[in-house]
Formats: C-alpha cells, sequence, structure tokens
C-alpha cells in the first residue's frame, strides 16, 4: 500500500513576479472541462450516501447575516454538532462515524457565543474578518479585527483581499497586504477570500490565487456570498491547478474553499468528484477542503434520508434546528 503524503503546512514563499506574470488561464478548455464533469461522474446509492457523510465533514456551516443573534448562532453550532437526527443516525448504522461539521464560521461579534457553544466538542470556529465583505476599511482597522478574533477563540480567519489590487495588476500591494493578515493570524488558520465574480478574468482568478499562496494563505476560497455571482466549478478548476502548481514547485499543501450557492447535495458530489480528479485523495479532508455554506446541510440529510426511506421527506423536516 502506497504510504499517505504528509501534509505540509504552508509558511509562504518570496513572491515571484516571473512565475505570477507567466500564469495564464485557457478559459474555453476550462468551460468544457468544467462542463463535462457533472456528466461523466455519476455516485448511486450506498457509494452516494457514502460520499454526502464525507461532505458533511467539510462543511463550514455559516450564518453571516446582519439579524444574527446568539440564539441563531447556538441552533447553529447545535446543528453543527449533530447535523443528522438522532433517528437517521440510527437507521444508517453510523453512530460509530461520530460526523460533525468541519466548522461553524460567524462574524466576529458572534465569536464568543460560538466557542462557548463548541466547547465541549473539536469543532472549530471561523471568523469571517478584515472588513467582510468589501474589505475597504482601513488596513489597521483590519489587522485589528483579525488580532481580536483570534484573542476571543477564532482558530480560523476567513480574510478578503482587496479586489482593486488584481484588477490594476499590482501583485506586489495584494501580496504584502495578505502576508500582513497572515503574521496577524498567528497560530490561526487563514483562509483568503478571492472574491472571485469581481476579478474579471480566469486569469486573474488564478494570479490571485498563486499570489496569496505565496504570501502563505492556508487555504484559497472563492467568495464571499455577497457577490452576484460567487462559486463556480470553471473558477473551482482554475483555483485548484494553480493549488496543484504550487504543491508541484514548493511541496506546500494549501486547502480550497468553494463558498456561495452550493445548496444542493448533487453539486457537494460535482464540487468533491472534481477536487479528487485535480488533486488527489489527500485533499478530501477538513484540513484541504472545506464548503461555504448555510443551506447545503439540509439538502444532504434529505438525500440521506431518502436512502434510507426511498421516499423523499419535506425541506422544513431537515431545518437548522
Amino acid at each position: 500500500m502506497k504510504n499517505k503524503e504528509k501534509t505540509i503546512t504552508n509558511t509562504g514563499t518570496e513572491l515571484d513576479l516571473d512565475w505570477v506574470l507567466m500564469t495564464q488561464a485557457n478559459t474555453s478548455a476550462i468551460e468544457r472541462r468544467a462542463n463535462n464533469i457533472g456528466n461523466r461522474r455519476s455516485i448511486k446509492k450506498q457509494h452516494q450516501a457514502a460520499w454526502l457523510l464525507k461532505a458533511i465533514t467539510l462543511i463550514d456551516l455559516t450564518t453571516l447575516s446582519g439579524d444574527d443573534t446568539e440564539r441563531r448562532v447556538h441552533r447553529l453550532c447545535a446543528k453543527g454538532k449533530q447535523p443528522i437526527s438522532k433517528l437517521l443516525v440510527d437507521e444508517l448504522g453510523i453512530q460509530s462515524l461520530k460526523i460533525q461539521v468541519g466548522a461553524i464560521c460567524v462574524y466576529h461579534e458572534m465569536v464568543k457565543t460560538a466557542v462557548n457553544a463548541l466547547k465541549d466538542t473539536t469543532i472549530p470556529v471561523a471568523a469571517v474578518s478584515t472588513g467582510f465583505p468589501a474589505g475597504l476599511s482601513p488596513l489597521n482597522l483590519r489587522i485589528k479585527e483579525i488580532k481580536e478574533s483570534v484573542k476571543i477563540g477564532a482558530s480560523e480567519i476567513d480574510i478578503v483581499i482587496s479586489r482593486r489590487h488584481v484588477l490594476n495588476g499590482n501583485w506586489s500591494a495584494l501580496y504584502e497586504e495578505v502576508k500582513l493578515f497572515k503574521q496577524a493570524c498567528g497560530n490561526a488558520h487563514m483562509k483568503a477570500i478571492l472574491a472571485t465574480g469581481e476579478l474579471g478574468t480566469l486569469r486573474n482568478v488564478a494570479r490571485a490565487s498563486l499570489v496569496c499562496m505565496m504570501a502563505g494563505a492556508d487555504f484559497i476560497k472563492t467568495s464571499t456570498g455577497k457577490e452576484n455571482i460567487n462559486s463556480t466549478l470553471p473558477v473551482t478548476l482554475t483555483m485548484l491547478r494553480q493549488i496543484r502548481d504550487f504543491h508541484e514547485r514548493t511541496g506546500y499543501h494549501v486547502g480550497y474553499k468553494p463558498a456561495g450557492g452550493i445548496s444542493k447535495a448533487k453539486d457537494a458530489l460535482t464540487y468533491l468528484s472534481l477536487l479528487k480528479d485535480e488533486l488527489g485523495d489527500q485533499w478530501l479532508n477538513p484540513d484541504l477542503f472545506r464548503f461555504g455554506a448555510s443551506s447545503l446541510l439540509g439538502d444532504i440529510e434529505r438525500q440521506l434520508d431518502h436512502f434510507n426511506t426511498g421516499q423523499y421527506s419535506a425541506n422544513f423536516r431537515h431545518g437548522m434546528g
């Protein structure tokens, strides 16, 4: 049996502008490949159920609304700890798997609430930071926000980049900004949100991905979920190939997080198939892959219920709490 490759955390590299500027994206080829992935992969019955259980462990269960309350966050954390109803767990016979979500993702104001709600678990709390979602607040305040979230217990920080640096081709400014954010994170894992729907081209997505990884990003993430266009398969393919290229050249493993618009179990399976094809089985774990989602879990639970009973249940039976 082949030994599993040891995961090597990204500590960053020097900015290599030659590498960045040589990076291209063949849009027509990428779109053609992305359009075919769903047609070429069909996962059925018990295999589908197993993949859906895996998908649950890869979800950053998220609430990022202006009307968030402590009560809502408590419900979200309870769902994260018990993502599938006890009855369904018993009927599927998966008690020993101890399924839980990958993380709970909230605004800074709700970090302490989530940390307290999850203190008896190993589920990490992720905080969106740096003037999320626009990233246009003063740099010193964005850095302070990261430090404050880490101080009160966030072990993962989702930062947003300044899109203008990408659109202006100012790669040095992007690199220095992300590097400062990484330093502010300390021991917390940093996910760099590119807001790909606002970057204009897949080439910009590819180059921004590469620069963020050079600056030390532990994950690169597609979207805030607030843009008009969020995660797409062409963007995902573009970013996964940059992760693969970066790994081949440096030995570092960088994670990937698609976010925004992934609400159906069948879409999650497509993303996982693409991830497995492009990066291999090692990336199919919470250390290197997450879904940023709020409603995806409900549809997965509904599909598992269908696998168990042969009938679809009503959506309201699979809410957040």
